[in-house]
């Protein structure tokens, strides 16, 4: 016997449908699905890593390789983890610079989720004999003071951990 938990799945479309949404335009939050969170009144972090990204260079159309991870305290909202998988999968015909692409999955994030914090890290394969990482990352405006202290707490705590991608 299944039990079920408090989830809110009714208003996800992509997850268990077996079908890949086409990306016409290429990446763009519309993509994107998010939940309600469980447990706003708690600072956790959730991390998603995707390490199979493949995008295109703006002036060659080399493919550009790497992981991108993303870090965020949610606050009402969380991504889904299959439309974010397919939102990346989106990058694969798309050419930009790595800069670029880093900074902008950072603001379809905000958009979609206003995360009481977000990180985006762009960790790009050498090509050219040059690596190249990108950290881009935002603070919700307007917390109140005490949730603004508690977050930045969870950050830092968060970030003092190992990372072995960090240079």
């Amino acid at each position: 016997m299944s039990t079920r938990s408090q989830d809110q799945t009714q208003d996800l479309k992509v997850l268990g449908t077996g079908r890949l949404q086409s990306p016409e335009g290429g990446p763009s939050v519309a993509l994107l699905e998010a939940f309600p969170n469980c447990f706003p009144q708690r600072p956790y972090v959730i991390s998603i890593s995707f390490p199979e990204f493949t995008s295109l260079c703006p002036v060659t159309g080399q493919p550009d390789c790497g992981t991108i991870t993303v870090e965020y305290i949610p606050d009402e909202l969380c991504v889904e983890s299959k439309s974010f998988k397919l939102y990346m999968f989106a990058f694969r015909n798309h050419q930009s610079f790595m800069e670029t692409i880093t900074n902008n999955v950072l603001e379809d994030l905000r958009t979609l989720l206003n995360p009481c914090w977000c990180r985006v890290k762009g960790l790009f394969a050498p090509r050219g004999g040059t690596r190249i990482h990108v950290f881009a990352e935002t603070f919700k405006d307007g917390m109140p003071e005490e949730q603004n202290r508690l977050v930045r707490e969870a950050v830092a705590a968060w970030k003092s951990e190992p990372d072995p991608h960090r240079p």
